[in-house]
């Protein structure tokens, strides 16, 4: 029996970058995947979806380009060139996820299930191993809501829709969160006549309200039909039933959700255990109630981004194999919807923040009509908005933009440090750029306190007139 001091389970973000952590440390390590290395991100998630939105943005522009004299376009793109397109970008990557590339960290590769047959002994394909320490990596697979009809209807998901070889007349989504936007605009730009359904009273509900607002407004603007507070009653061949009507469809996506992947792992006979709603159940430390066994990703049940899987799995693996801890601060951690405009947020929203602070919360706001950059594109629907806590310090921020995904990278270590507008606003951003909506919003706080005289500036200023006279 082969003993390793890391097995790890599951060749996506997180199990590839615990694995390659494992590496770096000189540790015997191996990797088993069931199907292919790269996971859902770059074969069904981030990398598809975004190759498919670059192209619904070319389609876009090209329509709008009729203004300055270009000859109109067709309504319909050929969605068999936009998913070869798709194909070549994950072709481009595919490549850095490899077994090739695992191979100077010194790291074995295998194919096959997984499954754990003692506390510290699992098979791995055909093979047998012992190990010091494992990582769960295996990932989420979409999850259909209980609506009658629904799996009957064979609905495309999100790991499925890359097989359409034609694009749709009438594609209804259901599903208002941050996949089901991106794709129902991109769908929507390429020629689909799009109706987008969510259960909850306003599209991306976890974002700051009036950034769900702007982001309803551009959706719609666009020709697509947003339906909120639609709870579907019923699902047949064609349509999809509820209050006030149905909607027929010739495609139909389903975006509601998703599932931990722990089927066949043989968790029990391990010793670990699952939360109610099925995720692997760890601490702070990403033990599960095996101590020998981690676990990363999406199958923690966590926010299901890539990069926090890769962090996580960074972090198990040092913790397991060198005693170190790697806290993650999650209030740190920054997502994106990547339509357009982008929803970028990282921290507490303004109304999370006041249940945990009260009154103390202040908000700043500004309009992207005061972002120079963003007046001179044409695009200036959205805004800026920092959530400041205990002590002016920075709790959250939503910026909804052009390239808010860019923008917020800097929020979140402003968070992470918890810096005040002030310390904020010290570093110098360039002109004229998108980033300049944080950088102003941040002096808005400033000069407000200039205004009211608080604040360490106004302060000296009282006390040099003191001094001085």
């Amino acid at each position: 029996m082969n003993r390793y001091d890391l097995v790890v389970i599951g060749g996506g973000s997180a199990g590839l970058t615990g694995a390659r952590t494992a590496g770096r440390f000189g540790a015997r390590t191996l990797l088993v995947e069931r199907d292919r290395l790269g996971g859902d991100c770059l074969w069904t998630g981030c990398v598809p979806s975004k190759a498919l939105l670059h192209v619904a943005a070319d389609v876009q522009a090209a329509r709008r380009a009729t203004a300055y004299g270009l000859p109109p376009v067709t309504n319909r793109a050929d969605l068999t060139a936009a998913m070869a397109e798709v194909k070549r970008a994950i072709g481009a990557i595919e490549p850095h996820d490899s077994a090739e590339a695992l191979a100077p960290y010194g790291v074995d590769v295998t194919y096959g299930a997984a499954s754990f047959t003692g506390p510290a002994t699992l098979t791995a394909g055909e093979q047998e191993v012992s190990f010091r320490y494992a990582l769960i990596a295996t990932g989420s697979s979409p999850a259909l809501v209980p609506v009658p009809g629904l799996a009957e209807a064979g609905p495309l998901t999100s790991d499925t829709v890359w097989e359409l070889s034609e694009l749709p007349r009438r594609l209804v989504v259901l599903g208002g969160g941050p996949i089901g936007c991106e794709l129902g605009q991109a769908f929507a730009r390429l020629g689909s006549q799009v109706t987008l359904v969510e259960a909850m009273e306003r599209l991306v509900p976890r974002e700051e309200p009036r950034a769900a607002q702007v982001l309803r407004e551009r959706l719609e603007a666009e020709g697509v039909t947003v339906l909120t507070g639609y709870r579907a009653e019923k699902v047949d061949a064609g349509a999809v039933h509820g209050p006030g009507g149905s909607l027929p469809y010739e495609a139909l996506l389903a975006v509601t959700g998703r599932r931990a992947n722990t089927r066949g792992l043989g968790l029990e006979a391990a010793g670990v255990e699952l939360t109610e709603s099925g995720d692997v159940r760890t601490d702070g430390r990403l033990r599960t109630t095996n101590h020998r066994v981690y676990a990363a990703g999406d199958v923690t049940g966590r926010s299901a981004f890539t990069h926090l899987g890769g962090t996580q799995g960074a972090a198990a693996a040092t913790d397991a194999l060198l005693g170190v801890r790697r806290p993650i601060d999650y209030r740190a951690v920054p997502w994106v919807t990547f339509t357009d405009p982008e929803v970028a947020r990282v921290g507490l929203t303004a109304d999370e923040a006041r249940e945990e602070y009260g009154d103390s919360v202040r908000v700043h706001a500004l309009e992207n009509g005061r972002v120079d950059r963003a007046v001179a594109d044409g695009r200036t629907e959205g805004f800026t908005t920092l959530v400041l806590g205990p002590r002016g310090k920075i709790v959250g921020a939503t910026v909804i933009s052009p390239r808010a995904g860019e923008t917020i990278a800097h929020l979140a270590t402003a968070v992470r440090l918890g810096w005040t507008p002030s310390d904020y606003a010290r570093t110098v951003h360039p002109y004229p750029t998108y980033a300049d909506g944080p950088w102003h919003t941040a002096l808005a706080d400033v000069y407000d306190r200039l205004a009211r005289g608080r604040g360490p500036i106004g302060a000296l200023l009282k006390l040099r007139r003191g001094v001085i006279r």
